[in-house]
């Protein structure tokens, strides 16, 4: 792997300005899931080391909150440009961690790069409120404060961007930060630490740790310094954290499973909805919480929706990142790849049609390739469960109550997607889908200024927008005293 600042690859923690190694020496490898190159290591540290970590945390806390707004929102700044600064080599890095293909890697840059932004221009928003007085006598109001050392865990999904996009809050309400990244993704987060420093930001602001990861969320999720937890991940293993954090009652922000549906109605064009279909199945290899997992057509337009769609599959292009031309890369190991095959089977042996998809075409060991299923059934794991994989698997439907039931039946609820040009249908799918996000002809939903996030058991709270910034700010209330009462005279 070749960068152009080779002082952005680097092995080791980064804990008080920092770069840490184990104490007891031992290392994690990581891999290139392309071809299962070795990239390097990355430190296992002890639990002594992670203490140390939320001691400068807890340190750097007590002077970082009570920087101005407006410093603070210009040392946030500084992090932005050097990210933009830097545009290649991170997005070389994901190439390599990831595999993700180089376009798609360069703007993940772009968009973590944007929640820096907005939350350093939020930073300088933050403001109490003075309250109707009830009490005679008194000015009651309300300030906001940092809610301080937060943990930050983070997916290898997308690895950038999932840091900044808390982090970047974190920072802007006053908070000192831990990131723990993915162990199969570290490296772009250790170069996040590396223009953190860069751009100025105090030693023990933001701190990046490694090591095992049931064993260091759980001495995050048990310490009672840390006031406040943010998790992007599975649903299964955030509802381990939440439980973890009961003992010493923590904020906990989490943004969990998805299990999209993406309805079409029959008044569309057929070829655009398909396309928009396939971008919003395929992005990321399909390893995104917000792919479209579960596609219904209409039955009216179903076989001619297959036919479009199919013929969009057949030209996607499966390669390496840093191949021009790739569409799919590589899955994030070969679990991955086993998942995806168990829920290709498990449809067909239930009697889910094979359009496309033939896996003995796979380039290397951890890829999957783009695979459509037709005639899937409600039944199926593949349904059920969300893929994390290149899987679209299509459905009919015949009237909207039976397909606003259907999209609803699982217990995620994050993302949907409906395509139609009916206004009436678009206002009662946005009512009644049971999603915290909903987008209408379209696949892009997402961007600083959005409240990202979902309902049922896919989280808590929201990262980005107006209201992304709350999760780390503590709301008090003061009622002032001993003031003048009310003077009433009469005509």
């Amino acid at each position: 792997m070749k960068l152009e600042d080779p002082r952005l690859f680097r092995h080791f923690a980064w804990i008080n300005g920092e770069w840490s190694h184990s104490l007891s020496g031992r290392e994690q490898p990581v891999y290139n899931p392309d071809d299962n190159s070795l990239l390097g290591y990355i430190p296992l540290l002890e639990p002594e080391q992670i203490d140390h970590a939320v001691d400068a945390a807890e340190q750097a806390l007590a002077g970082w909150r009570r920087i101005r707004a407006d410093r603070r929102a210009a040392l946030l700044m500084a992090w932005y440009q050097q990210l933009l600064d830097h545009r290649s080599d991170l997005a070389t890095l994901l190439v390599n961690e990831q595999g993700k293909p180089r376009r798609e890697a360069e703007g993940e840059v772009d968009y973590a790069a944007s929640f820096i932004r907005w939350f350093a221009e939020e930073a300088v928003r933050i403001n109490g409120e003075t309250l109707s007085v009830q009490i005679d006598g008194t000015l009651p109001g309300t300030i906001k404060e940092p809610v301080g050392v937060c943990a930050l865990i983070t997916p290898w999904n997308f690895p950038l961007a999932m840091i900044t996009r808390k982090a970047a809050a974190a920072l802007a309400a006053g908070c000192s930060v831990l990131v723990k990244p993915a162990n199969e993704t570290p490296y772009s987060a250790l170069a996040l630490a590396e223009l953190a420093e860069r751009a100025g930001l105090p030693a023990g602001v933001f701190n990046v740790i490694t090591g095992e990861p049931e064993a260091v969320c759980a001495q995050l999720c048990s310490e009672p310094r840390i006031r406040a937890l943010s998790f992007t991940g599975s649903t299964r293993v955030g509802k381990l954290l939440l439980a973890q954090c009961a003992g010493s009652v923590k904020r906990v922000s989490l943004e969990l499973g998805g299990n999209a549906p993406f309805v079409v109605a029959p008044d569309v064009d057929v070829d655009e909805a398909a396309a928009a279909a396939v971008d919003a199945r395929f992005q990321t290899s399909g390893q995104d919480c917000l792919a479209a997992n579960r596609i219904m057509v209409h039955q009216q337009i179903y076989d001619a929706f297959i036919e479009a769609f199919s013929a969009r599959v057949r030209e996607l292009r499966v390669g390496p990142g840093d191949c021009p031309n790739s569409d799919i890369g590589p899955l994030i190991h070969r679990d991955a790849v086993e998942k995806a095959n168990a829920l290709v089977d498990d449809a067909l042996s239930r009697g889910a049609r094979l359009v496309h998809g033939d896996q003995r075409q796979a380039p290397g060991n951890n890829y999957f390739m783009p695979t459509l299923l037709a005639g899937v059934t409600p039944e199926m794991r593949v349904w059920q469960e969300e893929s994390f994989a290149p899987i679209a698997i299509v459905a009919a439907w015949q009237d909207d109550d039976e397909v606003i039931a259907q999209a609803n039946a699982t217990e995620y609820g994050l993302a949907a997607y409906l395509w139609t040009h009916d206004r009436r249908r678009v206002w009662r799918y946005i009512r009644e889908l049971e999603f915290g996000m909903v987008a209408v002809n379209s696949v892009k939903m997402t961007g600083p200024t959005v409240p990202f996030g979902g309902i049922k058991q896919s989280g808590l709270g929201r990262e980005g927008g107006r209201t992304g910034i709350d999760e780390y700010l503590n709301t008090r209330y003061f009622c002032l005293g001993g003031l003048p009462g009310p003077s009433v005279t009469g005509a």
